[in-house]
């Protein structure tokens, strides 16, 4: 019985240690995108955040927004109420992978590209941010070209412009090759 006892009291206080020492989770404030709760916000790009305010963990606050407030609320704004939305069964960047005609047996090339949807729904390319292959890059830009329409994001119900990154790196599958780096000594 005495060891029972021992094993039990053991049990609990090692128990209660592990937990005590275990770390907490930060809390987190409660998140409200547009108008409305979001789990997360990491998902969000910076650049579509056109506004951010931190609500203090108060009573108004939690009177307002109710007991998940109890850390505070951030209210992000975003650029647009609807993000753009490609009529694809697919990403851009994998719809663009699949127009553009690499072989297997040709070199990992890489193109990023800076582009716009305007508010009729149309690409307009921005800036190439990188092209390894200047053949990938002309075949991209071909494929963009001929992309179907966008739905443009909207803002208060009108289309407005939104912009976006488009990787591409063929041949899917394999890493791109290491530069070649010249040390001098």
């Amino acid at each position: 019985m005495k060891r029972l006892t021992i094993l039990f009291l053991f049990g609990v206080l090692f128990g209660a240690t592990a937990r005590a020492a275990a770390p907490r989770p930060k809390p987190q404030p409660l998140y409200i995108v547009n108008g409305k709760v979001a789990e997360a916000i990491h998902a969000i790009p910076p650049e579509e955040i056109e506004h951010v305010e931190m609500l203090p963990a108060d009573e108004e606050t939690i009177a307002r927004y109710g007991e998940r407030a109890m850390h505070g609320v951030m209210l992000i704004t975003l650029r647009y109420d609807e993000p753009a939305t490609f009529p694809a069964d697919t990403t851009f960047g994998n719809y663009i992978a699949r127009q553009v005609r690499w072989e297997d047996d040709e070199p990992v090339a890489r193109v990023v590209l800076r582009y716009t949807v305007t508010p009729e729904g149309t690409i307009q390319i921005g800036e190439t941010l990188e092209a390894t292959d200047n053949r990938l890059k002309r075949r991209v830009l071909k494929a963009v070209e001929e992309s179907p329409r966008w739905q443009p994001a909207r803002k208060n119900g009108q289309p407005i412009a939104s912009e976006g990154v488009l990787s591409i790196q063929l041949p899917e599958g394999r890493p791109m090759p290491r530069q070649v780096e010249l040390v001098y000594r």
